[in-house]
């Protein structure tokens, strides 16, 4: 018998990968986080994006990154 009262863990082999590294601030004029890169959008629809669509995404990521630290340097805190 389980403890209902015990966190739940998602198995190794059905966890979703993400680019979350915990710095979820939002830069306003791009929209973009600057800890991951994604859009509001795409944070808040991740788990139901397909494993593809989130590959497509992180793809796109380093770049969507270094264009935002060169249009907003001011917005990592370095």
């Amino acid at each position: 018998m389980t403890d209902p009262s015990a966190p739940r863990t998602i198995p190794a082999a059905n966890a979703i990968v993400t680019p979350c590294i915990k710095v979820c601030v939002v830069e306003p004029l791009s929209g973009l986080c600057i800890g991951c890169g994604r859009t509001l959008r795409e944070i808040g629809g991740w788990a139901s994006f397909s494993p593809d669509a989130r590959d497509r995404i992180m793809a796109v990521l380093p770049d969507r990154l270094a264009r935002l630290r060169q249009t907003a340097p001011d917005a990592f805190m370095e």
